[in-house]
């Protein structure tokens, strides 16, 4: 009989109450704050990683997750018992996360030549961030729940790695501009005339679509961004920061929309905050 482990990383900003829920391993990366090192969703709650941020003088820092800590892991569920384990990561674009999750997975296996047949590592790239691929690890742990075969939990998880569509507005540039996750025309351009940059991650690439100027024109222009291209009728989320109101706003525009109301809504993490600061709203999507 297979027993099923569902596991992803702290980039995913997966809820506290769906990793206990559905016994989701989520692997924290660690950031460094000035001097100090910080083990994510262990040492502080979002809220005071918001505030952290905002008094600190310098922007932080995030550490891939070592091949060691992965074979450390693998090791640890074949010893209890699970016979398949589904790791999906961060971006491989912007981390070398994934990759050193392929590394480990290999020298387990050389290590214990044993447990081939036996035990089965699965590494998927999500090609995305934060709720881009958060939703999906949740749906994902929820498929083990109910008992269904590894093949279909596999195959769900591929098709939402090739077919998420994240869609985010910065209100502001201070972290995005140092973390160059906006490119430096759209960093350039809103600095110096108030442009907030609308952003969207698809199949690994980001790249800005929008500029708008105002933050009134950001969820509207999110809306018009995303809702040509997603998939009709299929849930979709919400990613937020450091205000509810914005996240409410977003919900009521995109139900307005597409007809129906958002599945759920992700605040940004501390990993994803580190890149684009607590000032963001963003849609996340399944593309046609």
């Amino acid at each position: 009989m297979s027993k099923i482990k569902i596991v992803t990383d702290s980039a995913s900003d997966i809820s506290y109450k769906n990793e206990d829920l559905y016994d989701i391993e989520v692997l924290p990366f660690t950031i460094t704050l000035g001097d100090e090192e910080y083990v994510s969703r262990r040492d502080f709650d979002t809220a005071e990683f918001y505030e952290m941020l905002e008094e600190a003088e310098e922007i932080p820092t995030t550490k891939p997750l070592t091949s060691f800590e992965f074979g450390e892991l693998f090791g640890d569920l074949f010893d209890q018992g699970y016979t398949d384990v589904i790791y999906v990561s961060v971006n491989s674009d912007c981390s070398d996360t994934y990759l050193n999750a392929l590394q480990a997975k290999d020298q387990f296996f050389e290590d214990i030549p044993d447990a081939v047949g036996a035990f089965n590592i699965y590494c998927i790239d999500s090609k995305s961030y934060s709720a881009g691929y958060g939703y999906a690890v949740a749906e994902a742990a929820k498929m083990a729940d109910r008992g269904q075969d590894v093949k279909d939990i596999l195959r769900y998880l591929r098709d939402s790695a090739d077919k998420n569509l994240l869609c985010f507005g910065l209100l502001s540039q201070k972290f995005a501009r140092k973390s160059e996750i906006v490119q430096a025309d759209s960093a350039l351009v809103g600095g110096i005339i108030g442009l907030r940059p609308i952003m969207q991650v698809k199949d690994k690439a980001m790249e800005t679509v929008d500029r708008v100027l105002g933050e009134t024109a950001v969820i509207p222009a999110i809306v018009e961004a995303v809702t040509p291209n997603m998939e009709k009728g299929a849930p979709y989320y919400i990613i937020y920061g450091n205000d509810a109101d914005l996240r409410d706003e977003a919900a009521a525009a995109m139900t307005e929309a597409v007809g129906y109301p958002p599945a759920d809504s992700c605040q940004v993490g501390a990993v994803i905050a580190c890149h684009t600061g607590p000032e963001v709203i963003g849609v996340a999507v399944k593309a046609r």
